[in-house]
C-alpha cells in the first residue's frame, strides 16, 4: 500500500476540517455508520444501542471492502445488514486497528 500513513493523515485532515475537531476511531465508525444508513432519527438522538449498531454497521461495511462481510439487505425500518462470508484473520488490537484505517482510507478515497 503507497504510502499508508500519508493518505491516513488526509483523510484524518479532511473529517477535522469538516467537523473542526479530529474524531477519533468510533467518531469516525460512528459517522460512516450514519451515513450507510443515509436516515436520521427525527428526535436528533441516538439512543447507545442505535450508536453501538451504527458502528457495527460501519465496521461491516468497511471490512466488506475486502471480502469480509457482504451486504445482505436492509430490514423494515431501512437498516442495512450483513452477513460474514470469512473470519476476519487479523488477530491482536494494532493489526486489527491497522486494518480498519485502511479500509476507512478506502472508504473515503472511493
Amino acid at each position: 500500500m503507497e504510502n499508508f500513513e500519508e493518505r491516513w493523515k488526509t483523510v484524518e485532515l479532511q473529517l477535522q476540517e469538516r467537523f473542526e475537531k479530529l474524531p477519533d476511531m468510533e467518531a469516525i465508525l460512528f459517522l460512516i455508520g450514519i451515513n450507510e444508513l443515509g436516515q436520521m432519527p427525527q428526535r436528533k438522538k441516538w439512543s447507545k444501542e442505535q450508536k453501538q449498531d451504527l458502528m457495527h454497521i460501519a465496521v461491516c461495511k468497511l471490512l466488506s471492502q475486502r471480502g469480509f462481510y457482504e451486504f445482505a439487505g436492509n430490514d423494515s425500518e431501512g437498516w442495512p445488514h450483513y452477513v460474514e462470508v470469512k473470519p476476519v484473520a487479523e488477530s491482536g488490537l494494532q493489526s486489527q486497528e491497522r486494518l480498519l484505517k485502511e479500509c476507512i482510507v478506502e472508504y473515503f478515497e472511493a
